[in-house]
């Protein structure tokens, strides 16, 4: 692991499971996904103080699928607000006015059509007082500047600034987009930073009415762009962003207060002394970058630390939040000693690819905003699309899409007219071909595959009477078993005596038709509108009474779909996460997340 150190001013004495470096979201998300499952887990960050950033504006849908299982999507939701339309602007006089969300709408799959506007800072916040309920908290003022893995790989030891070295099983690095993780794995960084696409950021408070705080202003100028979008949860504050001012060689300036004021009055029709407050400074480049590898060892890479997108369409902090739900539930199994240490292969097999597509995609989208905004009424619109909001990421191609010793499926190579990708993986977007055999376990034509993310869908707790939907049934640390149809019942008997005792819970889904006793292992609830039938494609199978079951990751991922006769493949994909279904002697208990509702 390239850099070895002393033992400082000695080892400490007890060995946590993770330690995660770098207190942001990505790394918020994991600690709490991780605390939740029993695991002893630690989060470091060099900062003094907790950081405070003024670049991300928010969750998109997908990201707020995974706060909601973490248990906080009501408390963001409430310190945050829905999307705002744009107002653009051209020489000072409003010119157009977009909202990119006007033709969405929730649905029984997806009951988050968008993201929501929410500081970065806030969000923090929220995931940190989420954290602190499971008796974890960051340690602040801790930067790590060794890491060796000892020899056996059995575990990492860390050195910290203040000289100290502590031994851990695994390390995560979510510090950013200049890792100290990253570097001292000497793990490479490849990509480009354009020195000519510059913007200054802050937070800032303009004077009380001195614009509308029901829109996103933006001013688009042949010279420069000011865009100004209201804080949600204060009365004044502004995410401000702008081109920078230059100098008289054309290089930009640093930001400063009196600097955002004569951008202001240069673009807008507001005074500079409208803005009466500028904090949190900073200048951003549009870097393009990703990790040549996300694991070395027993140390991995997430969010920023493993790639760095282009700003357009708000992907960078949600893809390092999708990259921690997707790490958190392996390295929790591989701790509670259910699965083998070879699960953790995935986690680069599947984001790794999705990394390198996300930077296609931002990459593509800041190119159609810099081509609108040379038009009156062009803005920042031009960045979003349905792939912005993160719903339609999955994994076809992964080994865990698969029941073992299974032949890859066809969807799984790339198509000869695409640009080659890391492991040769086919883009996380793509769909099945035409003419493609049908798979052992396929259902009705447009079902999601194995890979997709699991569909939401509207039910009945079949005990209760009270409203729910599938995505509640998933939440908390553990993969679910659904069983559609009376043929489930057998195989969910089965999974329930085998695994209830190690992370796994069945799901019995009634048809709203279903005649006989509604009883057995685990939940049960009824589809009484057919929405969970329709989104699954189990129709096929409910006309011979065969039945269908559906295996869900943790992450809320289709990991097996299969004939209710079909036990066998049942069988063998969980072992491949659960093993035989009994934990080993001291491994950690899961924890579920309290719920709501």
């Amino acid at each position: 692991m390239g850099m070895g150190m002393g033992m400082g001013m000695g080892m400490g004495n007890d060995l946590a499971d993770v330690l995660i470096v770098g207190a942001g979201p990505t790394g918020l998300v994991l600690a709490c996904d991780l605390a939740r499952r029993g695991a002893a887990v630690r989060i470091v960050d060099r900062s003094p103080a907790p950081p405070r950033t003024s670049r991300a504006k928010g969750p998109n849908a997908r990201s707020l699928e995974i706060l909601d299982d973490l248990g906080v999507a009501d408390e963001v939701l409430a310190a945050g607000s829905a999307p705002l339309p744009m107002l653009k602007y051209r020489d000072r006089l409003p010119v157009a006015e977009t909202d990119p969300w006007a033709d969405s709408a929730p649905s029984p799959d997806a009951p988050y059509d968008r993201g929501r506007l929410i500081a970065q800072w806030r969000l923090e916040e929220v995931l940190r007082d989420r954290l602190a309920g499971y008796g974890v908290r960051v340690e602040l003022g801790r930067e790590v500047v060794g890491l060796t893995e000892a020899a056996g790989g059995r575990h990492v030891d860390v050195t910290f600034a203040e000289d100290r070295t502590e031994r851990v099983r695994y390390v995560v690095g979510c510090d950013g987009a200049h890792s100290s993780v990253r570097k001292l794995l000497g793990i490479g960084f490849e990509g480009t930073t354009a020195e000519d696409q510059v913007m200054v950021c802050g937070d800032v408070d303009l004077a009380e009415g001195a614009l509308d705080r029901t829109r996103w202003h933006q001013w688009f100028d042949e010279d420069g762009a000011v865009m100004l979008c209201p804080i949600p949860g204060t009365r004044t504050g502004w995410w401000f962003q702008a081109g920078p001012e230059r100098d008289g060689r054309g290089r930009p300036l640093a930001p400063t207060a009196d600097g955002f004021r004569r951008l202001l009055a240069r673009h807008t029709a507001l005074p500079g002394r409208a803005l009466t407050r500028a904090e949190l400074l900073s200048t951003y480049r549009v870097n393009v970058r990703m990790a040549d590898r996300f694991r070395a060892g027993r140390v991995f890479l997430a969010g920023d630390a493993a790639h760095v997108h282009a700003v357009a369409g708000g992907l960078g902090m949600n893809t390092g939040i999708q990259d921690a739900f997707n790490l958190g539930w392996k390295l929790g199994l591989v701790l509670a000693g259910h699965a083998e240490p070879e699960l953790l292969n995935t986690y680069e097999e599947e984001r790794l690819p999705v990394a390198a597509r996300t930077l296609d995609l931002t990459s593509e989208r800041l190119r159609a905003t810099l081509e609108a905004i040379r038009r009156p009424g062009g803005g920042l619109d031009a960045a979003i699309t349905l792939d912005t909001t993160g719903l339609g990421v999955g994994y076809r191609w992964s080994s865990l899409a698969r029941v073992p010793d299974e032949a890859p499926r066809h969807d799984e190579t790339p198509r000869h007219d695409e640009t080659p990708r890391p492991n040769k993986a086919p883009r996380p977007d793509e769909t099945p071909r035409h003419d493609e055999t049908p798979q052992p376990g396929a259902r009705s034509p447009g079902s999601p595959q194995p890979g997709d993310r699991a569909p939401d869908a509207p039910c009945v707790d079949a005990v209760t009477g009270a409203r729910t939907r599938l995505h509640r049934v998933f939440a908390g640390p553990r993969t679910t078993v659904l069983g559609f149809g009376p043929g489930s019942a057998a195989v969910l008997r089965e999974v329930a005596a085998a695994y209830g005792d190690a992370g796994v819970r069945t799901c019995r889904v009634y048809a709203s038709d279903e005649s006989g006793a509604r009883s057995g292992p685990g939940a049960a609830v009824v589809d009484d509108e057919g929405h969970a039938a329709a989104a699954y494609g189990t129709g096929a199978f409910g006309d011979t009474g065969t039945g269908t079951v559906v295996v869900v990751r943790p992450d809320h991922h289709l990991g097996l779909c299969a004939p209710a006769d079909d036990a066998r493949s049942v069988h063998a994909y969980l072992r491949r996460l659960h093993g035989a279904g009994r934990p080993r002697n001291g491994s950690p208990a899961l924890v579920d997340a309290a719920r709501k509702g």
